[in-house]
Parts: C-alpha cells; structure tokens; sequence
C-alpha cells in the first residue's frame, strides 16, 4: 500500500472545494470552503438545454476546474496539470506524485465510483486521490458522499475514461504553495470583481443575472417538457439544493464567503452583497422546494411561482453583483 501521509481527509459540501482543501492543507494552506470558492470565482449561473438533453440543467457555478484555475492563479500557485488518452499514461500521471508524498486532484465521472450515492454520470466530478494498493485507490470526497472513502481500480478508470458532457481526458493535477504566498485577504476584492464582471456581463442570454431572468420564464413550462415529471423535476431540485451545492445552487457557500471577508474588510458595498446573497439563497431553496412540488403533485401554479421567484432572483442577484463590481 501506498498512502500519503500528512492528509487531513476533510471532506466538504462541494467536489471541487473538496479536493483543493485537501491538496492546500497538505502545502500547509488552510482555508475555509467558502473562501476557497469565493476567491476562486466560484459562482455563476446557467441555464441549459438542448434537444438532446433530456430535461433542462440548472448550474449555480463556473464550469468545471474554472475554480481551480481560478484559485490557482490568484494565490501563485504552481498547478501542474496532466491530461491524456492513454489509460497508462493517465496512471502515471497519478502515481508518481502519490509516489513522491503528494496528494492528486483528479477530475472524472462520479458514475462509476463504488461507493456514490447518485446514479448518474456526472463527468465534471473532482476527488482528491492520496494512496492507493492493488485492489484499491484512497480518496477523499464531499462529506454527503463519506469524505475518505475507497474504490476499486477498476471504477476508478473507468471513471476517468469516461466520454460525454462535462468530462476531461484523464485529467489530473497538483498544486504547490510558494514560500511568499499572498496573503488571500489581499486577494478578496480581485475576486470578487472578477466574479462580479462576468456575471453582469454575460456574453450570450442562459448565463449570469440573464441566466436566471430566462429560467424564469421557461421554468413555469417544465411539466410540459418532461414526461416523467415525478422524477425529473424532484432530482432539478436536489440537484439545486444538496447535489454537492453547499444548499441553494451554491448561493449560501457564496453568502458565506461575503461574510466572512466582511469580516476582514469594512466596506459598505462589501455588506450590502452579504445581504442580498442571503436573501438570495433563502429564495433559492424556496425555488428547489417548489420544483420539487410541482414534480410530486402535477400543479404547475407551483411552478408558476417558482418562476415570479426566480425573476426576483434575477433582480437580487444584478444588485447584489453591481455593488460588488465596484469594490
């Protein structure tokens, strides 16, 4: 067997902030979840569908590894990523630093892992990965998912190899703290501006505060887009409550963030974000409890006021980012 060691297996609400927490703490850097998310840009908004997709996709966040990136390039740390097509190649790309005493950051489809709760594929999932023997590797996952958890070798690759919507050629990463680190509380406003920017200035109409003003009036046509409406309008509302979101499409993991760099920085503009985000996600679980209604009952007035909240929404969330863009 080998482990590495030193690992704080912590496991938090969201995958991504999951596995940077684990990969920071290891270089000696420890933040919370909502910082880690709120200087990583974390939140945005999409509404997508397609004529291929089953039913709509509701997305309170930047795309997959955005967030790293992100986070990555606001604190100067060195991530080292590692992408291929070989199933052998990819093993490599994992074992030699687990090899060398540090953890992996791997991005794959949560589908094949043994131990997961949900069974649909989800190709933008994010573990961090800290040892591994012949029948098994170590990981660590979201809390709702069992933090340090195990599976066989076999699920993992096939969950890197995974094709479709979302996934990512084997994907892998490290990231290394440098010794003059920035301090994160120097780093809050950029952040936040950068996140605040892109969300009111969306470059096509499903995305960002117009992202939202759209699903407010597509959101009241749901039962006639489904024909499974018990199922599919259910799993829209976990996937918006506590599919990994940390609560309210992530809303709360970015309140959170807002108060605890109110803390750090008095600002008025700072506070009146904080303010608005927690009105926003209160609304937001309102929006996942009525969807989830609407679905068990076939009432669409359900849906209907899912969707005056929404509009709401749109307008909350536009304030709330436009004092925050001035920062």
């Amino acid at each position: 067997m080998t482990m590495v060691e030193g690992i704080d297996a912590r496991g938090m609400q969201h995958c991504e902030t999951t596995a940077l927490g684990v990969l920071l703490r290891h270089e000696g850097v420890d933040l919370s979840e909502p910082m880690l998310f709120g200087l990583g840009s974390g939140l945005s908004f999409i509404y997508w569908d397609s004529k291929g997709m089953g039913f709509p996709f509701l997305g309170g966040r930047v795309k997959p590894f955005e967030l790293t990136g992100n986070l990555a390039a606001r604190l100067g740390l060195e991530l080292l990523v590692g992408e291929t097509t070989s199933a052998r190649k990819a093993w490599q790309n994992v074992a030699a630093p687990i090899d060398a005493g540090r953890p992996v950051g791997l991005q794959l489809d949560s589908y094949h892992l043994d131990y997961f709760s949900t069974g649909v594929h989800f190709g933008g999932h994010v573990v961090a990965m800290y040892g591994y023997d012949e029948q098994n590797a170590y990981l660590v996952d979201t809390e709702p998912q069992g933090g340090a958890v195990s599976t066989g070798l076999a699920a993992l690759a096939r969950a890197r190899a995974e094709r479709g919507p979302m996934t990512a050629r084997h994907r892998s990463f490290t990231l290394t703290a440098p010794a003059g680190l920035p301090s994160p509380q120097d780093r809050i406003i950029p952040a936040i501006r950068a996140c605040a920017d892109t969300f009111l200035n969306p470059p096509i109409a499903n995305l960002g505060h117009r992202g939202i003003e759209k699903a407010a009036k597509q959101v009241p046509k749901w039962l006639r887009r489904t024909d499974s409406p018990e199922e599919d309008l259910p799993r829209a509302a976990v996937l918006m409550e506590r599919a990994g979101t940390g609560g309210a499409l992530f809303r709360s993991l970015y309140r959170d963030f807002l108060a605890e760099s109110a803390q750090l920085i008095d600002d008025r503009r700072l506070r009146t974000g904080h303010g608005l985000y927690t009105e926003a996600a209160t609304l937001w679980t309102e929006v996942a409890a009525l969807v989830a209604t609407a679905g068990e009952s076939g009432d669409a007035t359900h849906l209907t006021q899912a969707g005056s909240v929404l509009h709401e929404l749109s307008r909350i969330e536009h304030d709330a980012m436009k004092a925050l863009s001035t920062l």
